[in-house]
């Protein structure tokens, strides 16, 4: 469902949540991105619940270090220990410890929820057609992103030809030493190929300043305006929920 939608307003909504993250000083602000995060993977996009906490463990060490380092040196800003002290939690530095371990999550969840639901070819082409992306750049990431899977199959090519000039099988994993020497053939490759898409860019004019018809940009819809204000209402409900707004009220 995400995937459908047009990148650019996507890519605004999710940078309104993690401004928000970063903003709100609250564990449970910050627990309910995640969870809201985690939920739109699983429920809305199909992912499997493993990949979601697979995805989940690199800012999960990441945020560990801002925990122990704010739990056992107690040198934190006055501001973070300041809205620490108004959490739940035991602890100043504890709380902030807290605060900023699920904040590291919640931002890459919700980085995560704009990768996997948005196909690099069309946010580029939005960038291009919408916020007035140079061609050069446009095409050069283009080329970029078809450069990454051909050095994945050239260096496989070079591991079988070098396997079978030595009459062996290749390992299903190459050592460093291996790794190592796939570095020059592979620099070549790339150096080739970037020159190829230079001389063509140059040829399609790429550096001429008229006016181009991007084929297949992406077309703003009402489901867009939509899923726009929903998100944005939802992480106001969030705030109010965690910050107790609702009971003043």
């Amino acid at each position: 469902m995400l995937s459908t939608l047009h990148p650019l307003p996507k890519l605004i909504v999710c940078l309104v949540w993690l401004a928000a993250s970063i903003a709100v000083f609250d564990p449970r602000f910050q627990a309910g991105i995640v969870v809201l995060a985690a939920l739109t993977l699983i429920i809305v996009e199909r992912r499997s619940p493993l990949l979601v906490l697979a995805l989940m463990i690199p800012f999960a060490l990441f945020g560990f270090g801002f925990l122990t380092t704010a739990t056992l040196f107690r040198e934190e800003s006055d501001f973070a220990t300041r809205m620490a002290a108004e959490t739940p939690f035991g602890s100043p530095a504890f709380s902030a410890g807290i605060v900023l371990f699920l904040r590291a999550i919640a931002c890459g969840m919700v980085s995560a929820v704009f990768v996997l639901t948005t196909e690099p070819g069309r946010f580029i082409k939005a960038l291009m057609a919408n916020w007035r992306l140079s061609p050069r750049i446009g095409y050069a990431l283009f080329s970029a992103l078809h450069l990454v899977p051909d050095l994945a199959s050239e260096a496989q090519q070079i591991r079988l030809a070098r396997a079978m000039k030595k009459g062996r099988t290749p390992r299903r994993i190459p050592g460093p030493v291996e790794t190592a020497s796939l570095v020059v053939p592979l620099l070549a490759f790339a150096i080739r190929r970037a020159n190829r898409a230079a001389i063509a860019m140059e040829a399609h004019g790429l550096g001429a300043a008229s006016t181009r018809t991007i084929v297949g940009a992406p077309q703003s819809r009402p489901a867009d305006a939509i899923f726009v204000i929903a998100s944005l209402a939802i992480l106001a409900i969030l705030f109010i929920l965690t910050s107790g707004v609702w009971r003043a009220w």
